[in-house]
């Protein structure tokens, strides 16, 4: 599944790459300055392991900020499974840019590709199910665009941004109602969501968490599009997907279950019937995969 990324995406990029370059070059590349003037390098990224790529379609923008004269061959596109020892880019031009950019760009790499490969393993998980794989807000800071990408490449799905594009209500917000009186926070939403969707952008949706089935009944009476079912046994997943189904309400609020899922229970939990399954694991934990740039000097 080829996947492009979008200008937000881009930006990420340009950021944390203007920082990534800062900090690594400094005042200048001391090392290379030891080279031969008019030193050429050609260099291809390889795969040292299976994996699924995220950031090859990045190359050329890292590229351009070490020097005009890198020429990038994307060679496997984003969203790709592949295998030890594959060409995914080249990269020819001055040798002291290749080899000034060349860990930068090798950092990008291969942390995009590890969340990509990650989630691309939860994915495989459930397949044949109803789920499917979503993200979280827990990234590292600065880098949630691209990690959001990243799960994309590896046919995940993303979830809200941050805390301006949907509504969560979570477990802490009904208890901020709670102390400031109200006697049923769930119940209290109801005149509450109505003037929240009116201020949500374009794809924007309303979700409110709840940890326990005697919870569920009030909330699937709410305006809400997510119920996130949180820490819950498999049976009790399933038992909600059953009293969500008979409220009517299957295809128009959809059920997320979110804690404690790893690859060995995600498959079990997708078989519950739920629509969606939350898994920070895949960007907070996934770790970056083997790629080098085998570089030659081609002439001087």
């Amino acid at each position: 599944m080829a996947i492009e990324p979008i200008a937000r995406e881009v930006e990420n990029l340009r950021q944390l790459l203007a920082l990534a370059k800062a900090e690594d070059l400094g005042g200048g590349d001391v090392t290379s300055a030891l080279l031969p003037a008019g030193a050429r390098a050609a260099g291809r990224f390889v795969a040292r392991q299976d994996l699924v790529l995220c950031g090859g379609a990045l190359l050329g923008e890292i590229a351009a900020a070490y020097g005009s004269e890198i020429a990038t061959d994307v060679l496997s596109a984003d969203g790709e499974r592949v295998a030890a020892g594959q060409a995914l880019a080249a990269w020819s031009g001055p040798a002291a840019e290749v080899l000034a950019a060349e860990r930068v760009a090798l950092n990008f790499l291969q942390r995009l590709s590890g969340v990509a490969t990650l989630t691309r393993t939860y994915v495989d998980a459930v397949a044949d199910t109803p789920a499917a794989i979503y993200d979280t807000r827990k990234t590292t800071p600065g880098w949630r665009a691209l990690a959001k990408y990243a799960v994309r490449a590896g046919g995940g799905c993303n979830h809200r941004m941050g805390l301006y594009d949907a509504v969560l209500v979570k477990d802490n917000h009904l208890a901020a109602m709670a102390l400031a009186g109200a006697a049923d926070p769930i119940a209290a939403l109801a005149d509450k969501l109505a003037a929240a969707r009116a201020h949500l952008p374009k794809g924007g949706f309303i979700e409110i968490e709840v940890d326990t089935l005697d919870q569920l009944a009030p909330a699937l009476r709410l305006a809400v599009d997510v119920i996130l079912l949180d820490n819950m046994s498999p049976e009790h997943l399933a038992e909600a997907v059953r009293l969500r189904d008979a409220a009517g309400l299957a295809g128009r609020v959809a059920l997320e279950a979110s804690g404690r899922v790893t690859l060995e229970n995600v498959r079990e939990v997708a078989a519950t019937g739920v629509e969606r399954i939350a898994v920070g694991a895949i960007t907070h934990s996934a770790t970056a995969v083997d790629i080098s740039l085998d570089i030659e000097l081609t002439s001087v």
